[in-house]
């Protein structure tokens, strides 16, 4: 009989409960075993949910403390050795110090887990020696079986996709550390095993990327072993994001159960399955209900899918499942009761894809007919928001079409540099930072009291101005030489513009999880965009008012704003990031009417989208640029375009980078230790550029000299007339007090490195 699952369920709560336990754990505000007890409170709500709405196979162990990999890498006890972990069971301490950062040592890396805008903790190999610390898989599943009754489905990370993930090991060492991780993960199934479990998921999504023959005759052992060692317990080898290169190898792997992505995988994928054919003794989790979007699923579409899918593998041999874990979308729609009833009634959270789980696989057993009702209203529901007067608007379409017929361009950077410099007249190193300043519990209260309506506009416009005035009096205290207005007016830099553009919608609970604890609510994309009024003109004006030093203007491009947005599944990325950018564009163009000459259009995102296979990644960043380059090209040659990057690894996509053709880019490289700066002794670059000299991230104070030898090794292959000096990222999320004394330190870093290089200017 066909059977129901998911991959995962979000972590965080419809009411963001564990982010809110994390917060007041580190704050001190909570003991740790009634932190303990209140995570294990929202853990089995979660299973306790999954089990009332009938879905079949319930994941465990998918639930984190912040972060899979880092659990993963907790469990083998690969902890850095800076963080004196002394072996068995890693302490939370030295757990969330790996996260977050101590004072006395600096935090792992973060980067995006794959093309997702979630971000997880880099695992570090060198010098570790892996043990098991404590079977994770194993508690979960005891867990969920002695206090709900729930025979779970256990989910770990494979060991290639976490080998894959980590740093610290060079590639002829890959066999080596195999050769060390899979014994752990055979004791792991072991206990597994022994316990009476009979499913176990192993994601694999590093199958969906770029695999070679090494690669798949590592898995072919890796699974020989593991099936050798344990012969009773049905595995699940699991892919997700995208489809498999090497479906042919991939399926005769020695494991009983395959899982495929057939939403964002389903050409490549469903291709395969037909031409190939799938093994008769394994099981299909075919993943046909999107894990990561909001839409509503077309039940009629779905289902006739999964009927051809049952065609071609028996029935009681298939599982009808999410396409990824449900980690990345809200929780919930049945909260949001400010919705306008169309878009509402296309939307599908968390909750409401376990039922359309539910439904797929009762149709499946008992014929359309038993959910004819369910598919009728699904497609009046989609229908209604196709028809809806947001989603055909002719004028945005038409200008979009007529401005991204042609390629943008402005002045060459040289003959711009120089009217810059000119206009300017700018330090060597000049110092800058990317954007916010904190926002302190009172600059948060005052936004809820205006929002509510306790507030009037003057009150709160008055408010904003406070606080301006203060981080530009800081500002120039500290002596940092380009400013920026702190942006206290603005919640997020993705829902700020979403809310004064038209096209846009807001929940006020669809909140997912993007890294540890920061949650963000995604705008959701619905109809087509058009700019209404000036956005940021108001505030950065007023800043420039107070102060003799140039002031940035500051948005957030177009591709990002996409990325870290819902949209809309009825036209392409490629036409709504150029409906952005024209959007973008007539902020842009305002802000310089105002008098405003820096400008700075972040597009941290940019990496985040590029597409999992090679082949389609030309394509991607050509349009990307081209959407950032239709929101900048139409500024004076003495106008500076500044943008920003974070989070990611930019090594193979400088040249992308470059033919964004902004006049000064920063990219975060503190929290990876500087390797960034080996792309750059590896390739060129001729534009400014600004790599950020401490991690914003943490709440440690970097001093001087490990700033000084940031910036000493970037100069050893970036032109100093060309470098600027900032912060990896935004400083919204820190304390006034460590803001300010880690500025400090930058500018004294800055000056101690202007005395070494200004004699080669």
């Amino acid at each position: 009989m066909v059977k129901s699952s998911v991959l995962g369920y979000p972590r965080i709560g419809a009411d963001r409960e564990w982010k809110k336990a994390l917060e007041a754990f580190w704050g001190g505000k909570l003991e740790e075993s009634a932190f303990e007890s209140q995570l294990q409170d929202i853990r089995l709500n979660h299973l306790r949910k999954q089990k009332e709405q009938g879905i079949d196979l319930i994941p465990v162990n998918d639930f984190s403390y912040y972060d899979h990999i880092l659990d993963t890498a907790a469990m083998f006890g690969i902890v850095p050795k800076r963080f004196l972990y002394e072996g068995g069971a890693v302490p939370l301490s030295v757990y969330y110090g790996m996260a977050r950062g101590t004072k006395e040592a600096t935090a792992s890396e973060m980067t995006k887990w794959f093309n997702t805008n979630y971000h997880y903790i880099v695992p570090e190999l060198d010098g570790a020696s892996p043990a098991l610390t404590e079977n994770k898989p194993l508690n979960a599943y005891r867990e969920a079986k002695e206090k709900l009754g729930i025979e779970g489905k256990p989910v770990l990370v494979g060991p290639l996709t976490f080998l894959k993930l980590s740093k610290g090991y060079e590639a002829f060492e890959t066999d080596a550390w195999l050769d060390r991780l899979v014994p752990l993960y055979v004791q792991v199934l072991t206990e597994l095993a022994q316990e009476g479990v009979q499913w176990v998921q192993i994601d694999e999504p590093i199958l969906v990327t770029k695999a070679d023959e090494a690669d798949i005759k590592r898995l072919r052992s890796i699974y020989e072993t593991l099936n050798k060692a344990v012969p009773g317990l049905n595995i699940l080898l699991q892919t997700y994001f995208e489809s498999v290169d090497n479906y042919e190898a991939i399926v005769q792997l020695p494991v009983q159960g395959i899982g495929l992505d057939f939403v964002h995988g389903l050409k490549g994928n469903l291709a395969a399955i037909k031409q190939f054919g799938f093994p008769s003794d394994k099981v299909l989790g075919a993943g046909v209900i999107d894990g990561r979007g909001i839409w509503k699923a077309s039940l009629r579409e779905k289902l006739a899918l999964a009927q051809e899918l049952a065609g071609l593998v028996s029935p009681d041999r298939l599982i009808v499942q999410s396409s990824c874990s449900l980690l990345h979308v809200p929780v919930t729609v049945s909260k949001e009761a400010k919705l306008m009833p169309e878009l509402k009634g296309a939307l599908a959270f968390a909750d409401e894809k376990l039922v359309e789980l539910v439904l797929l696989t009762k149709a499946l057993t008992s014929g359309e007919a038993s959910i004819a009702g369910e598919i009728a209203q699904c497609d009046k529901d989609l229908l209604a928001l196709s028809e809806s007067s947001q989603r055909n608007r002719n004028d945005v379409k038409q200008a979009v079409a007529a401005i991204s017929a042609g390629e943008p361009s402005r002045l060459p950077f040289a003959e711009r540099h120089v009217a810059q410099q000119n206009k300017w007249q700018l330090p060597i190193l000049p110092t800058t930072t990317i954007g916010s300043f904190p926002q302190s519990a009172e600059v948060r209260k005052a936004r809820q009291l205006w929002r509510k309506g306790e507030w009037s506009e003057a009150q709160y416009e008055a408010f904003i101005q406070e606080q301006i005035d203060l981080w530009i009096k800081l500002q120039e205290e500290i002596g940092l030489d380009v400013l920026v207005h702190g942006e206290f007016e603005r919640t997020d830099m993705v829902e700020f513009f979403g809310e004064k553009l038209a096209g846009f919608a807001f929940t006020q609970y669809g909140w997912v999880q993007s890294y540890g604890s920061r949650c963000v609510k995604p705008p959701i994309i619905f109809g087509d965009v058009a700019f209404e009024q000036a956005m940021t003109v108001e505030e950065t004006k007023y800043a420039q008012s107070k102060t003799a030093r140039p002031v940035k203007g500051m948005l957030t491009g177009p591709i990002t704003i996409m990325n870290w947005s819902f949209v809309r599944d009825d036209l392409t990325r490629e036409q709504i990031a150029y409906q952005l950018a024209y959007a973008l564009r007539q902020e842009v163009e305002a802000l310089e009417q105002a008098g405003i000459g820096m400008i700075q259009v972040d597009e941290p995102a940019v990496r985040e989208g590029l597409p999992l296979k090679e082949e389609d990644q030309a394509s991607y960043l050509a349009w990307s640029v081209k959407a950032f380059r239709l929101t900048t090209a139409t500024v004076q040659p003495e106008t500076q375009i500044h943008t920003h990057m974070c989070y990611c690894e930019f090594h193979d996509m400088i040249g992308s980078i470059e033919a964004m053709d902004a006049d000064v880019i920063s990219i975060e490289t503190s929290r990876s230790h500087g390797e960034l700066i080996h792309s750059f002794e590896e390739n060129t670059y001729e534009l400014g550029i600004g790599l950020g000299v401490y991690d914003i991230h943490s709440p440690r104070v970097p001093g001087v000299g490990e700033m000084t030898n940031m910036i000493d090794r970037a100069l050893r292959v970036l032109d100093p007339k060309l470098f600027w000096i900032n912060p990896d990222c935004g400083l919204k999320t820190r304390g006034q007090e460590e803001t300010v004394a880690s500025l400090r330190n930058m500018v004294e870093a800055t000056q101690i490195a202007r005395e070494k290089h200004a004699v080669q200017v």
